[in-house]
């Protein structure tokens, strides 16, 4: 699944188009490098989003192609949420 995608229906981040803007701007990393919309997420993978002074690392449990709503968070595991100090 892309990473775009998989930011989308995991309900992380609300729209694909958001998602995939995200991603191209440098601020998503899977398994510690850079990530690209287009680049593909495997079950055990850690993605790293950047929410301006806050950043979020998950690591993905599930990949169904069509999560219900309830199920969105399932799809992930919270390991850290860190706020960036200001420069």
């Amino acid at each position: 699944m892309r990473v775009d995608k998989f930011l989308k229906l995991s309900r992380l981040i609300k729209r694909r188009t958001v998602a995939k803007d995200v991603s191209e701007q440098g601020r998503v990393w899977l398994n510690g490098r850079e990530a690209k919309p287009s680049t593909h997420v495997k079950i055990g993978d850690e993605l790293q989003i950047q929410f301006g002074q806050k950043l979020v690392k998950v690591r993905v449990e599930q990949l169904p192609e069509s999560p219900r709503k309830d199920q969105a968070d399932s799809m992930y595991t919270l390991i850290e949420e860190t706020r960036i100090p200001q420069a």
